[in-house]
């Protein structure tokens, strides 16, 4: 099995059950970004180091003027996007197998959760995953503490709260806060 091949499986929706071919191919290809993630964190790095191992881990290249201060946890780097502008603060955690994807303009606060798969909830099948993506829009803010679950979609240009968990939808031009996250009123700008 070949990227592609994994990320194909993966892009439709489909299970991803335990002890697979799959699923051992998911747990290679961590090991790789494991390899990258510990490079990026274990020192001080430069923007422009930062970025080149944005480039290795996520397999294409980083927009100069993405800014990324680690640490920074990823278990998969390859089905994650990041749009042009993007700032990504101290101790974000994402799990892209997935797939997540971040607009141009997006501020991700420090602490932030992305998540993108969900176990099954058979016992016998615990190891089985469904992979769902997280899309984040043009000119987002996610406060603080803030966790998406799997398959949320953040509309442009809104805002969510500080420790909120985001279990649905977001509407573009948007507040939401709490938990779960719930609008709590528009946003008064358009992205």
């Amino acid at each position: 099995m070949d990227l592609k091949q994994f990320l194909d499986h993966v892009d439709s929706g489909a299970e991803i059950i335990g002890g697979s071919e799959h699923h051992q191919f998911m747990h290679g290809a961590s090991q790789e970004a494991l390899a990258v993630i510990a490079e990026l964190n274990g020192a001080y790095r430069t923007p422009e180091q930062v970025r080149d191992l944005l480039a290795r881990l996520t397999g294409r290249p980083v927009e100069d003027s993405v800014v990324v201060f680690p640490p920074f946890y990823s278990e998969f780097g390859k089905n994650l996007t990041l749009g042009k502008d993007v700032f990504i603060n101290i101790g974000c955690r994402f799990q892209d197998t997935g797939g997540i994807t971040i607009g141009d303009g997006s501020l991700i606060g420090h602490g932030c959760t992305l998540t993108t798969l969900d176990h099954g909830m058979d016992p016998a099948l615990r190891a089985s995953m469904v992979p769902a993506p997280v899309v984040i829009g043009r000119k987002v803010w996610l406060g603080a503490g803030v966790t998406v679950v799997p398959g949320v979609t953040i509309g442009d240009g809104a805002v969510v709260g500080a420790g909120a968990v985001v279990t649905r939808d977001v509407p573009a031009d948007t507040i939401v806060a709490g938990v779960p996250a719930r609008v709590v009123r528009p946003t008064g700008y358009q992205a």
